[in-house]
């Protein structure tokens, strides 16, 4: 749906003129396509819109082509996150709970009459709202429509693959990975007498871990009744890989494969996005939850690299500090690393460095295993 005049006029606007954008023009021209039916083909028409599908410059292009909505919609005051063809705009209602205020009603007019300009077919059925606040308001009947479909809050919502709700417990999310994880194991259970270690290993990668891992640093200060379904999927595939009998001990089998246990794996992806926002390489709005600890005198402190972890004064009720996850855990962990690991400024050296730690609590409580299955005549083996 990218139109090339149009997009002609987005690449002159980001500052691609002259030779390059004459190099663009080329690359979009002469695309076709031909339909075949019965064993005929139709005649051969030339394409002037869209971008080649699987082509290196092809999302770069789209996203210069939606950059304008963007703009359009933070000229209203509004907020909006963009990620391919998701758009997401929020609003802060401060002052206004009970109603939502005209200048939303606004943007939706504006956002539409763009997204018809642009040669975008805009299908209401798959917008969504959440409404993060009192279910008392009644703000269902408040909300303005869009191309004709009135908007209703959702219980809800799916964003880039992540299930949030109006509290954030993240409960829906969570019972839908391990659902969806279980699954693929017992799929994968039927692979076992055909497929070497390796390759199974890799199966379990692709469908189990890669799920487990998939935005986990959400998962930070959950109640335990919800996160413990994490680890049991996790275990299952260890037992499911090594062919270990449910009653051996979990933590020889995870050393084994090398696998952190997945509390350290949600530590580690938090250090690592608290690595990218304090270095410049992660989203601003990370940044914008830290700062360096300064000292209100000169201290040997003042240079260790540490950061500020907010007070009670900073977060109000006990409940809102314990899951304002990233502000309160992110200062809390880097600040537990060694100096010289917080004194990296180089990504790659900085994984290395602060998953050695994980590694040796893990190995700690491997040497525990031991020596408690050693002092015992149990049938627990290696």
């Amino acid at each position: 749906m990218v139109d090339h005049e149009l997009l002609d006029h987005c690449l002159a606007n980001v500052g691609i003129r002259g030779t390059v954008l004459q190099w663009l023009r080329l690359f979009l021209s002469g695309w076709g396509q031909r339909v075949a039916m019965g064993g005929g083909e139709l005649s051969h028409y030339s394409l002037v819109c869209g971008v080649p599908q699987g082509a290196i410059l092809s999302p770069m292009l789209f996203n210069i082509y939606m950059r304008p909505l963007t703009q359009l919609v933070r000229s209203f005051g509004l907020g909006c996150h963009q990620y391919a063809d998701d758009t997401q705009l929020y609003l802060l209602m401060d002052g206004h709970p009970d109603s939502a205020p005209d200048t939303l009603f606004r943007c939706l007019e504006a956002v539409a009459g763009w997204l018809c300009g642009s040669r975008f077919k805009l299908n209401p059925s798959k917008t969504e709202v959440l409404w993060l606040g009192r279910d008392d308001t009644g703000l269902g009947g408040q909300l303005p429509s869009l191309a004709g479909a009135q908007l209703v809050p959702a219980p809800s919502v799916k964003s880039l693959g992540v299930i949030f709700n109006a509290s954030f417990s993240m409960e829906a999310q969570v019972t839908a990975i391990t659902k969806a994880a279980f699954f693929h194991l017992r799929q994968a259970k039927q692979l076992v007498l055909y497929f070497s270690r390796p390759d199974l290993a890799t199966v379990i990668h692709v469908t189990v871990t890669s799920g487990l891992d998939y935005c986990n640093s959400l998962y930070v200060r959950l109640p335990l009744k919800l996160t413990q379904k994490l680890p049991q999927v996790q275990n299952a595939a260890a037992r499911l890989l090594t062919g270990s009998s449910p009653r051996d001990h979990i933590h020889p089998v995870l050393y084994q494969l090398h696998w952190l246990p997945v509390e350290y794996r949600i530590r580690f992806k938090v250090l690592v996005l608290t690595f990218k926002a304090l270095y410049g390489i992660g989203p601003s709005y990370l940044w914008d939850r830290l700062s360096w600890y300064v000292p209100w005198r000169t201290l040997r402190s003042a240079n260790n690299n540490t950061l500020k972890i907010p007070g009670p004064r900073e977060i109000r009720l006990a409940l809102t500090r314990a899951r304002a996850n990233f502000w309160a855990v992110a200062p809390a962990w880097w600040n537990a690393l060694p100096q010289e690991t917080r004194a990296l400024r180089d990504l790659t050296s900085f994984r290395r460095a602060s998953a050695r730690p994980l590694v040796r609590v893990q190995s700690d409580s491997f040497s525990r295993t031991r020596t408690k299955e050693g002092s015992q005549p149990t049938h627990r083996s290696l």
